[in-house]
């Protein structure tokens, strides 16, 4: 494989763990001379996300099928359920060309939570998008045996996410970061209704609670619990340093399909405090690397006790080449090979 389509409707500017996940993914491939061609909502005519201004949608994604096939791909790999990737899978379908996809977001809980659209009409749609892909790459164990049960995808493949474990590092700690009273309780992420983050920023708990990202239900919360410290996006070593300098990283979304932020703050010595979603408990080790409860609050509390020296030690294993490899073993041509049929003898006269 040395030429790959890669069709997404999350790419840069936007700031997410899709995104994040495929800008490494990209690099590593051409690192490794695959000539990627990104179809992204960039290069099209967009719009604002209703309910989540800050995302585009690519309003005219017919037209990334003109540039795959002018740049005549070896393999597509179609990344995410929006416009331009039900465009492409619509397309490709109908002329019976090869494809993989991976399930990154639950867009149905996504709708669910801001429009009155049934869950199960959500699934329909997702069921059609991954039906005919020849692999379905997930990134943890339990969502993959989830989407088993929900009947998602035909081939489910593991995965496994990784961490750059030189950039989020312990050493990044530094004392002039939040100079707030103690312990800091960290969360970093998008601030939407699906991240269910009043569940965190509501908890009696002592110290200061820190929020690092931003969304479109940040200035809602911001009004409803001023004594949160909100911080907004940050990024390289700021970023870096957010995560070793605080004592506990707290996760409260329901809706994940893995989390990469998990694996940021572990690798920088930060214990995880999370309820038990896909992801998390494919991460978490109660009393090791932090905690897994129903209850929020008690997951705070044993969390925040675990060694970061523990913590740190159950990631570094998981290496961002690993995953980059599994993703390219995985890919398939995307035309199929022609069958080879034996002549018909050639009747004697």
């Amino acid at each position: 494989m040395r030429r790959l389509a890669l069709v997404t409707d999350a790419w840069l500017p936007q700031t997410n763990g899709v995104v994040k996940t495929l800008v490494r993914l990209v690099k590593y491939l051409e690192a490794q001379g695959v000539e990627v061609l990104v179809l992204s909502p960039d290069a099209h005519l967009t719009i604002p996300c209703p309910s989540y201004p800050e995302i585009r949608v690519a309003c005219d994604p017919w037209k990334a099928i003109d540039r795959i096939r002018a740049f005549e791909p070896d393999a597509v790999h179609v990344a995410t359920e929006g416009p331009l990737g039900f465009s492409t899978i619509a397309w490709l379908r109908y002329r019976g060309l090869r494809f993989t996809t991976s399930f990154h977001t639950r867009y149905p809980e996504y709708l669910s939570a801001r429009a009155p659209v049934p869950l199960e009409w959500g699934y329909q749609l997702v069921r059609w998008f991954h039906r005919r892909a020849e692999h379905t790459l997930v990134s943890s164990m339990s969502l993959l045996r989830e989407l088993e049960g929900r009947r998602v995808g035909r081939r489910l493949i593991h995965w496994p996410r990784g961490v750059d474990a030189d950039c989020f590092h312990p050493d990044r700690r530094r004392e002039d970061v939040y100079a707030l009273p103690g312990p800091i309780w960290l969360y970093v992420g998008r601030v939407a209704v699906e991240k269910s983050l009043e569940d965190f920023l509501k908890l009696p708990l002592p110290g200061t609670k820190v929020v690092v990202g931003d969304g479109p239900a940040r200035e809602q919360l911001q009004r409803g619990f001023p004594d949160v410290v909100w911080r907004g996006y940050r990024f390289g070593e700021d970023l870096s340093a957010h995560f070793a300098s605080a004592d506990c990283f707290v996760f409260p979304s329901r809706t994940e399909t893995f989390g990469n932020v998990i694996l940021e703050a572990l690798a920088s010595g930060l214990p995880v405090a999370s309820v038990p979603a896909p992801g998390p408990i494919d991460l978490i080790e109660e009393g090791v690397n932090g905690a897994l409860d129903d209850n929020l609050f008690e997951a705070c509390l044993r969390a925040v006790h675990c060694s970061r020296e523990r913590s740190r030690a159950s990631i570094v294993r998981r290496t961002l080449r690993t995953g980059h490899d599994v993703f390219r073993a995985h890919l398939v041509p995307w035309r199929p090979e022609t069958p080879f049929v034996l002549p018909q003898a050639v009747p004697a006269f």
